[in-house]
């Protein structure tokens, strides 16, 4: 096991140099320009694992800058498919039968072959048809394995990656977590009829059904769908599908996902959509999102302070839904968040797109220490997703259109959920408790001001880092006088020649003058280091 690891290392750091990401390891520079393309290339050439972590990075724009998600995002699964041993031995370890003995009819060859499983046709004993996803053999060992190796590559490098976007380990955290997710079919399954079930009364969606009997952790087998991709223009127009109205269902399905069931699919690509018997029919629960309550409340505010143009809403939707790194000036937010609704809110809704719209909410919380949690994250990219599918269908639906109106319909009595009649007597009583004693408290408070017992308290943030600096400086003069001083007084006891000699030359002298020209020279290199000259 040590050799593989060692070995698989050995590899991975002598493909990223080949590529010019010696970087990585060394401290030399390298060609910024061509680095997306280059990364793409060496993820292509290290094989299945980091295909996928390639994929998994083109969809998170809060890890990786633009260029890189558009240069990722043409990595394919063109993965060459396991052997038909290899593949019976992963379902016998799940299951302990071999797949004949499951199934009426299996396909050897698979219908499609990708980084972490396969998928085969098959048979089932009652007849019915049935796709069977099997995952690739020891694939989850494969992955950890790369991704520690990762891990370690950026603990040895000799760069602080100061210009990235987020940590790299923080990075690598998020790369482990979703590799999990995908390689657990299981989650994947419950997801599936979750899903199912929530979209079971929708008449424009369906959701294949999953055989639990012959689905585990490393296979999963479902109903066949026989389709096309929704994005496939050509057929959907000579099957005479209404475009216009198959755009509108399908941002519609997706708003209901996410304001009024709180889950949604977080990979929402073509590959993942098909068209069936006139159906939009969703696959691969594998990423899945979840909003609770509360953020869908946010959320629904959020839209609407955009819609009024309500900069002092927004800000306080962002601060609550987000997560603060450091110190929030709310000042400078408050001006990046009124910039931008002057910037893009100035003309008609229609002329904005959403994927725009949102870009430039996240770099608002960027630049203000601001973190969006992980599910807000995969949402934004899951509606940057359905919104180009939507322009690829019929590209003059414009998407805030179909979001706006259904958030309103959708949350119409929302505000008046938790009023009742218990509520605003409660409220009224405690209101009119404390307009009693507001006379009393006016007084109390014009006394204390004349009397002089009113007490102001400041805070003043990062006040002592400023103290910090401050005794630095004053250390700093203080031991140049006493160096200046002491190195005056040697040059006297020298010239004088007192105390004890040294090839007739005052010995005290020596040393004191040595010692302070050292503590000279000292302070001085400390000074220009500081970059405070």
């Amino acid at each position: 096991m040590k050799m593989t690891y060692s070995k698989r290392f050995k590899e991975i750091v002598k493909v990223l140099a080949k590529y010019g990401f010696r970087f990585l390891v060394y401290t030399k520079n390298h060609n910024r320009k061509k680095s997306p393309e280059n990364l793409r290339k060496a993820f292509e050439e290290l094989g299945p694992t980091f295909i996928k972590i390639g994929q998994i990075l083109s969809s998170r724009p809060d890890i990786l800058p633009s260029q890189y998600i558009k240069e990722l995002s043409k990595l394919q699964d063109d993965v060459p498919p396991e052997n038909y041993e290899s593949i019976n031995k992963v379902f016998f370890d799940e299951f302990n039968k071999n797949i004949e003995s499951c199934f009426r009819y299996f396909e050897k060859t698979p219908l499609a072959s990708g980084s972490i499983a396969q998928v085969h046709n098959a048979i089932l004993k009652n007849g019915k048809n049935v796709v069977v996803k099997i995952q690739r053999p020891n694939i989850k060992e494969q992955m950890e394995t790369d991704i520690y190796i990762l891990y370690r590559i950026i603990k040895l490098t000799k760069i602080k990656f100061k210009e990235s976007l987020i940590d790299p380990e923080e990075a690598l955290d998020e790369l482990l977590f979703s590799t999990r997710q995908e390689l657990n079919f299981n989650l994947e399954a419950k997801n599936t009829l979750k899903f199912k079930k929530l979209n079971e009364n929708i008449n424009f969606c369906y959701v294949p059904y999953i055989v639990n009997e012959l689905s585990g952790n490393k296979i999963l087998t479902m109903e066949k769908i026989y389709g096309f991709k929704v994005n496939n223009i050509e057929k959907l127009k000579k099957e005479n599908y209404n475009l216009q109205n198959l755009g509108k269902n399908l941002a519609l399905s997706f708003f209901k996902q996410v304001f009024s069931d709180g889950f949604f699919h977080a990979d929402p690509h073509p590959g993942n959509i098909m068209i069936s018997d006139k159906k939009i029919c969703f696959l691969d629960f594998g990423i899945v999102g979840t909003i609770s309550p509360r953020l869908k409340l946010l959320l629904n505010e959020g839209i609407m302070s955009i819609v009024h143009k309500d900069t002092d809403k927004l800000v306080s939707v962002i601060i609550s839904i987000s997560v603060k790194k450091n110190l929030i000036n709310r000042n400078k937010l408050y001006e990046d968040v009124e910039l931008f609704l002057i910037n893009y809110l100035s003309t008609s809704l229609k002329n904005i797109k959403i994927s725009v719209l949102l870009t430039e909410i996240f770099k608002c919380t960027k630049n203000n220490n601001i973190t969006l949690p992980k599910n807000l994250i995969l949402l934004v990219k899951s509606i940057i997703m359905v919104e180009g599918l939507v322009a690829e269908i019929s590209p003059e639906i414009d998407i805030l259109d179909i979001a706006i109106p259904f958030v309103k319909s959708n949350n119409k009595f929302y505000y008046f959920n938790d009023i009742s009649l218990e509520n605003m007597l409660i409220n009224s009583y405690n209101f009119t408790k404390n307009s009693l004693n507001l006379p009393i408290k006016t007084v109390e408070l014009i006394e204390c001001i004349l009397s002089g017992r009113t007490k102001i308290q400041l805070k003043f943030n990062k006040i002592d880092d400023s103290i910090n600096q401050l005794n630095k400086m004053v250390n700093r003069l203080s031991i140049s006088l006493i160096t200046c001083s002491m190195i005056l007084s040697s040059s006297l006891i020298l010239y004088f020649n007192i105390g004890p000699k040294i090839y007739n030359v005052s010995l005290i002298g020596i040393i004191d003058f040595t010692f302070f020209i050292l503590l000279g020279i000292i302070l001085m290199i400390s000074i220009v280091k500081s970059g405070k000259l």
